[in-house]
């Protein structure tokens, strides 16, 4: 299977925070920026492998300052490596200024799909060509995230997670 270039799977949605996205303080509710999220890192996935995806998991998520009421939110999406039948989808999502058109970063987080056939079962998905430092750097931590899931869901012994150990032991000689 070719590989495919990050940047083909770049999905960007635009949203404005209207009054029932709020909370009583006039911030965006967290589910539903985590909704956002889910749909706009499924359609990376899916640019990606032109399949159907479902998610397999939230890995992280990390939210910085309030987002308010009346808020212009922007949400960047794109595939940061692609496994067997799994792909590792990093999401930012930026804030805008609606006076000086500054935009800021709030949010990040980073969800794992997988692709799927007409039965509902894992299908193959192109490999990642990572091109910008960005996009090598997420390339990168994708493995090293992978294993400590792995190791954590009881389905990597931690001896085999190579990228870890590299992390945390000194080289052998």
């Amino acid at each position: 299977m070719k590989a495919k270039a990050a940047k083909e799977s770049t999905t960007i949605t635009t949203k404005i925070v209207l009054p029932n996205d709020t909370n009583p303080h006039g911030n965006l509710f967290g589910g539903q920026l985590l909704g956002w999220m889910d749909v706009t890192a499924a359609i990376s996935a899916q640019r990606h492998c032109r399949r159907v995806v479902v998610t397999a998991s939230v890995n992280n998520v990390s939210f910085g300052s309030p987002i308010r009421e009346s808020d212009v939110v922007t949400l960047e999406a794109k595939v940061s490596r692609a496994f067997n039948s799994s792909m590792e989808v990093f999401i930012d999502v930026f804030v805008e200024n609606q006076v000086s058109g500054v935009r800021s970063k709030h949010n990040e987080a980073i969800y794992t799909f997988v692709a799927v056939d007409q039965n509902g079962g894992p299908i193959s998905v192109p490999p990642i060509t990572p091109e910008t430092k960005e996009e090598i750097e997420r390339y990168d931590g994708a493995l090293r995230r992978k294993q400590l899931s792995l190791i954590l869901a009881g389905k990597m012994n931690p001896q085999d997670a190579t990228e870890l150990k590299r992390l945390f032991l000194p080289e052998e000689e």
